[in-house]
């Protein structure tokens, strides 16, 4: 499991990134609001450790722009303001846990296995849809001008990343960290082998659509009418 940690006390980011790592997480530390915002726009991470107080961004604005990015990455609080109405506030911008300085590290642990438990934003009932394309996340069904196609479950995940940021280049070791995992023996070979099946299916579907290959970079979903 990926963490990131954006927090601008660097001596607690030593101690809590040791700590978590020795738990089994892989840890990305940022020490400031700007610069986490835009390492939380990736979608790289399956949870985020959020300081309320940050330089250049305060915690609680970096969740909000997130949040109206459609950024749906767990994100659990981190703060020294304890009281009642900054544990609203702080959920109302999205939170999804909250903590108050000085935490207890096992604790912390409980509650990022906790949430991690609880059934995925990324999975369920939803379609997705872009250009003449339709996805059912749940079905693993693409649509589009009256044809449908089951896609495989790896197929399914990687059509689902890239309908859930349309138009923008994503980067090849984002794609293998979401799809397969940070920590998955994966090679790169593979990723070309599945961006050729979802060209297929595409085509199946007679869809406009197209995956186009960014040089030196990675991939992007068009929509060839635009």
């Amino acid at each position: 499991m990926r963490l990131l940690l954006i927090e601008d006390d660097e001596k607690l980011c030593d101690s809590l990134s040791f700590y978590l790592e020795r738990q089994g997480f892989t840890v990305d530390i940022c020490h400031d609001g700007e610069e986490g915002l835009l390492l939380i726009q990736e979608q790289a991470h399956d949870l985020i450790l959020l300081d309320r107080m940050l330089p250049s961004l305060d915690g609680a604005s970096v969740l909000k722009k997130a949040r109206a990015g459609q950024i749906h990455t767990p994100v659990i609080l981190l703060t020294a303001l304890g009281e009642v109405n900054d544990r609203i506030e702080g959920l109302n911008c999205g939170a999804d846990d909250y903590m108050v300085k000085p935490f207890d590290f096992d604790e912390l642990t409980a509650r990022i296995h906790c949430i991690s438990r609880r059934p995925s934003r990324w999975e369920g009932s939803e379609r997705l849809s872009f250009g003449d394309i339709t996805y059912d996340v749940l079905l693993h069904e693409l649509s589009g001008n009256g044809k449908k196609f089951v896609l495989s479950k790896r197929e399914g995940d990687l059509i689902e990343i890239f309908l859930r940021n349309p138009g923008q280049s994503l980067p090849r070791p984002l794609i293998l960290s979401r799809v397969w995992g940070p920590d998955a023996p994966v090679e790169e070979g593979n990723l070309d082998n599945y961006i050729h099946f979802i060209r297929r299916r595409l085509r199946a579907v007679s869809s406009r659509v197209t995956l186009r290959t960014i040089r030196g970079i990675g991939y992007c979903l068009e929509d060839a009418h635009k």
